[in-house]
């Protein structure tokens, strides 16, 4: 059986490898990416989480964030991308990197507390990937989701929706619907904190846990 994705994953894939280099440059990573992970770490450690997940990890900042911030007793970082996860590899030895989709994650049912993913979501199969993380925590665990979700209209949404589009940036009532149905108790969601001249990245964090 073949894994769920979107039509184009390859290709999104093979584009980030290439552009893996450049992910990391500072004024990116500052404004774009940190205000994210900022909430994400803040989450977490309000959770506890002792075993925690960052799928789409890329060059795996956050996740070595979440080894050196809050020092659980697992943390693994899941990406598609050879490239991304190259340089993972190389800036963290503490952090457990693996190859996997987002739809078919390498975890036995139950074995994690918490899993993470930041400005990757619109890429993924959604309704798939909240099913892997609904089956991969244990009953308690936390999911926390930043995606980009901007305003846009109805029929906009609805024609990026399906698997065929390359993205999807799901609606907050979109995202309430995704982690409801995929079994988890919403607990928040809320815009991320930006400064103003980056608050047209338009991101949204929801949150929930396992029953």
């Amino acid at each position: 059986m073949s894994t769920p994705g979107r039509r184009f994953n390859a290709a999104v894939t093979r584009f980030w490898t290439l552009a893996a280099p450049v992910y990391d440059l500072p004024f990116l990573q500052q404004w774009v990416y940190q205000p994210a992970q900022d909430e994400v770490i803040a989450v977490l450690r309000s959770h506890g989480a002792k075993r925690v997940a960052d799928i789409a990890c890329g060059t795996g900042i956050l996740a070595t964030r979440i080894q050196a911030d809050l020092q659980p007793d697992e943390v693994y970082g899941v990406d598609m991308s050879d490239g991304m996860l190259e340089q993972a590899r190389a800036r963290s030895t503490q952090v457990h990197w693996r190859k996997g989709p987002a739809e078919k994650l390498p975890f036995a049912d139950g074995a994690l507390d918490a899993v993470v993913s930041t400005s990757a979501f619109h890429f993924f199969d959604q309704p798939a990937a909240m099913r892997e993380f609904h089956r991969v925590l244990a009953p308690g665990g936390l999911v926390a989701v930043a995606t980009i979700s901007p305003p846009m209209p109805a029929f906009l949404s609805r024609l990026s929706s399906g698997p065929s589009s390359a993205a999807h940036s799901p609606s907050p009532a979109q995202m309430r619907t995704l982690f409801g149905t995929a079994g988890f108790t919403l607990t928040d969601q809320h815009r991320i904190s930006r400064p103003l001249w980056t608050r047209g990245v338009w991101d949204l964090i929801t949150i929930g846990t396992k029953p």
